[in-house]
């Protein structure tokens, strides 16, 4: 609530001048008489005349201020934004293959790829982004949707041995591009997150790179992983070591092909967040907040309430008279 005109409420002032004003003349008036013995007057001091003649002042100090309440224009105010979001559309590629198992990053590969990306999805408050996993084949995990809840529980969801195993990237990346290939947002990115090198898929990964910058989305590739050996599990609990192989020329040569691609490398798990935060600052949303504001006049209340405290003081005066 607010007001139109603040400063007529230091007239409220009035009202307490007014019960001092009261108070002494009603004592002048009614000054005390000194009678030896009032029990034969019973309670005769305090008639329905004199309760009347207090209530009509009462009602009206209510009225008064009600009335200055009401001259100094209460308003309530509604209010609402538009956003008009320049969004950015981003398919999230990532690589379920069983290499990804591999324990150079803590707990592994896929489960620090899935917390990290967790936490870029967590800062896109405005964007739409999808999900794609790939091994052998690829899978659309979750279309394009605002909706980061169901996306975060997919993400969280997602894990080796679903699919054909297998590092099909050139299916991956389509299976992306079609995803957002008809999107009218004025950016479309597509992160693709691997450790392999290409073995399986009918689609050749740098003709996917070509099409992806044909349809104008920008491509981040990320290469996962240490370079030498490294320690796995198998099924049983038995670790052994597996030699690291990762096609970095291919990524490269993909995410050039697209304007403002680039390649990153990731050789842990914190050089693997700086590479999702380096990708967040690029790619960020411009945001246009229009603000409406609405005022509704609410003095009629108190205008209303102030007449019906004055009739009722009238209507009072009657009956003590």
């Amino acid at each position: 609530m607010t007001f139109a005109h603040p400063w007529l409420l230091l007239l409220l002032a009035l009202v307490p001048l007014m019960i001092v004003w009261y108070v002494l003349r009603y004592k002048r008036i009614k000054a005390p008489i000194h009678i030896p013995d009032i029990k034969m007057f019973g309670d005769g001091g305090h008639t329905i005349r004199h309760t009347l003649y207090h209530a009509r002042f009462a009602l009206r100090c209510i009225a008064v201020t009600l009335l200055v309440v009401a001259l100094a224009r209460p308003q309530s105010k509604l209010s609402r934004e538009e956003m008009e979001i320049e969004g950015i559309d981003i398919v999230l590629t990532i690589d379920v293959s069983g290499s990804m198992k591999g324990e150079d990053f803590k707990p592994n590969r896929l489960e620090a790829a899935k917390d990290v990306a967790l936490k870029f999805i967590d800062g896109r408050k405005s964007d739409r982004i999808a999900l794609v996993e790939f091994a052998g084949e690829a899978f659309t995990q979750t279309p394009l949707t605002i909706d980061h809840n169901i996306l975060e529980r997919q993400l969280s969801a997602m894990r080796t041995g679903l699919l054909e195993d297998g590092t099909a990237i050139g299916d991956g990346l389509a299976t992306a591009v079609n995803r957002i290939k008809d999107s009218k947002a004025v950016s479309k990115v597509i992160i693709l997150l691997t450790d392999g090198v290409n073995n399986h898929g009918s689609i050749d990964p740098e003709t996917a790179a070509e099409l992806t910058g044909d349809y104008g989305i920008r491509l981040y590739t990320i290469g996962v992983g240490s370079r030498g050996e490294v320690l796995y599990h198998d099924e049983y609990g038995r670790p052994f070591y597996a030699q690291a192989d990762l096609d970095e020329p291919l990524l490269t040569r993909m995410a050039e092909s697209t304007v403002g691609g680039h390649y990153y490398r990731a050789t842990d798990k914190n050089s693997l967040k700086e590479i999702f935060d380096q990708i967040d600052k690029a790619e960020k949303t411009r945001i246009d907040v229009t603000q409406y504001q609405q005022t509704k006049e609410e003095f009629k209340i108190f205008l209303l309430l102030a007449l019906l405290a004055l009739a009722l003081e009238m209507l009072l005066r009657g009956f003590e008279s």
